[in-house]
């Protein structure tokens, strides 16, 4: 049996529930803070649920042998190393964006991508965690998330069956969604599969599924909500040409707007599967039916 709902901050979320709709911020902030702060607002504009970004501690994530690898970035050459700490927020910068998140009534929470990054993200008493499709396999993550007591999120691209079977074997079922995904930024229409969310419903009745889209646009996560999805993920941009390897796969404000503004229709319009007559029916039935019935046979 589907557990009802799984709570994540003030928001119910399940079958009967309204899509709880993740902005996926990311590094697309690019490591300022005054971006971040302009991504927040755009997705409490457009009426998402959540905002996400990514944490990592870069000694621990980044291959060694890859640390001293110089790159061309906006702030000049420099070692991946270097890179990828300019990208990351520090505690005066979460501390900020928790407090600008409350502010505006918006959930925030992230994807950690090691176990230094969880124990870091504990003292903001996140509603959430995600874990990234790259981190399926990465059993003692997934387990130190799990292990918090929150709802966990995991991400299912770049992964085989087999290695969503042995996450979610390890991981158990309780406070447990999971989000179908293809690992392609930006990802053709060809590799999206949506069918697959009804695979994993079929897979996991006990859980909560759900899409994270990495399309350029937006009709295949409207889809993923006519399928059942209970939460969506886009990535989100100012812009779509910022630097940065996930602006071109991200939705920009004006159609983040759009796209929540259809999830909220779809998902009214779906209804509850119950053939009724409506009020707004009974002229018509009057007027066009050739064949008049009882109403109440």
């Amino acid at each position: 049996m589907r557990q009802a709902s799984i709570k994540i901050g003030n928001r119910q979320v399940g079958d009967r529930q309204p899509v709880y709709i993740i902005a996926e911020i990311g590094i697309n902030h690019n490591g300022s803070l005054e971006i971040a702060k302009k991504l927040i607002d755009g997705a409490k504009l457009a009426g998402c649920d959540a905002v996400k970004f990514q944490k990592r501690t870069p000694e621990l994530c980044v291959p060694r042998d890859q640390w001293h690898i110089e790159r061309d970035t906006p702030w000049g050459r420099m070692t991946y190393i270097d890179y990828r700490y300019k990208v990351e927020f520090s505690l005066e910068d979460y501390a900020e964006i928790d407090r600008y998140c409350r502010e505006k009534h918006i959930d925030w929470f992230a994807s950690c991508w090691d176990e230094e990054a969880v124990d870091f993200m504990e003292q903001f008493d996140p509603p959430a965690y995600k874990a990234a499709s790259a981190s399926l396999t990465d059993l003692d993550l997934l387990t130190k998330k799990k292990n918090t007591g929150r709802p966990l999120i995991i991400s299912t691209g770049m992964s085989t069956m087999q290695e969503i079977i042995d996450a979610v074997d390890s991981l158990g079922t309780e406070n447990l969604l999971i989000a179908h995904a293809t690992s392609t930024y930006p990802c053709p229409v060809t590799e999206l599969n949506l069918r697959m969310i009804n695979t994993l419903k079929t897979m996991y009745p006990m859980c909560h599924i759900g899409y994270s889209g990495h399309e350029t646009g937006l009709a295949p996560t409207w889809a993923a909500v006519a399928l059942g999805a209970t939460f969506i993920e886009r990535h989100i941009t100012l812009d779509r040409a910022m630097w940065g390897s996930d602006q071109a796969a991200s939705v920009e404000i004006t159609g983040l707007m759009q796209l929540v503004r259809n999830i909220r229709d779809i998902e009214q319009s779906l209804g509850d599967g119950i053939k009724r007559v409506y009020e707004s029916e009974l002229g018509p039935r009057k007027k066009l039916r050739r064949v008049k019935a009882d109403l109440n046979v």
